[in-house]
């Protein structure tokens, strides 16, 4: 009853009949692993699977969490470990030893609901400290079907909908109890609703904490200055200073993923 009466307070303070959530959507997100896709260095050398210096204790999946922050029309959108590079040690032939070395760069999403797209920002730290900007547009998968399965979900009732995604079926679970509409995958947004739940064969989203208040738009909203480029310059961008960073961090012997 307690957060019923603090989402009707937030709505009329917005003069909104129809605002958009405010407050904040913490999800844990669990993806399997795919050891070809991994970056394992050794010896300065980047080795693949199947090589006798892979790795044989990589976990089967990973576990990080998201952070939805609302405020009006806009999402920031954080990952826990997004880019961070990882050493292993075996010092003296020992057991290998994990040692987090942190990132060369901030990054961050922020969703603009209302002209439905995206904006990641890079912010570099260091003394060379610049910060870019890309673009894309929200495109929405088509061909929703409802399956009347209902759970709760982080407190509150959810719906449960199939839809092709990634050329396989994902079952994404909507609760209308919020204001305002939604998804951690932009791609899975439905016409209305928010997302708690995605179901994929190889990876798992869940609402685990929904905490309705009011948030500072300048929080949220997209950060002024930064160089606009593109997508794919974004993308060169944030392969190279990961690349140098790995090679600046990396000593002989050490291996990173």
């Amino acid at each position: 009853m307690k957060i019923k009466l603090l989402l009707a307070a937030l709505w009329l303070a917005s003069g909104q009949a129809f605002a958009q959530f405010s407050g904040q959507i913490s999800y844990e997100i669990v993806r399997k692993i795919d050891p070809s896709q991994l970056k394992m260095v050794i010896n300065g050398e980047r080795i693949k699977p199947g090589d006798p210096n892979f790795p044989t204790d990589i976990p089967d999946s990973r576990t990080f969490g998201q952070k939805s922050l609302f405020a009006g029309n806009y999402v920031r959108e954080v990952l826990d470990d997004q880019n961070t590079i990882v050493s292993r040690v075996s010092p003296d032939g020992g057991p290998p030893r994990t040692t987090n070395l942190g990132r060369p760069f901030d990054e961050y999403k922020c969703l603009d609901l209302a002209g439905k797209k995206v904006i990641t920002f890079l912010s570099m730290k260091g003394p060379d400290a610049k910060t870019y900007k890309s673009e894309s547009a929200i495109e929405p998968v088509s061909g929703w079907q409802l399956t009347g399965q209902s759970k709760k979900i982080a407190g509150y009732p959810c719906k449960k909908a199939i839809v092709k995604f990634k050329n396989e079926p994902y079952a994404v679970w909507i609760t209308e109890e919020l204001p305002g509409t939604y998804s951690p995958v932009h791609e899975l947004t439905p016409e209305k609703g928010m997302v708690l739940l995605i179901e994929g064969a190889r990876e798992q989203i869940r609402a685990t904490k929904v905490q309705p208040r009011m948030v500072n738009p300048a929080d949220v909203e997209p950060q002024a200055g930064a160089q606009q480029i593109s997508k794919e310059e974004l993308n060169e961008i944030r392969e190279k200073v990961l690349a140098d960073f790995r090679q600046q961090k990396m000593m002989p012997g050490d291996g990173g993923r």
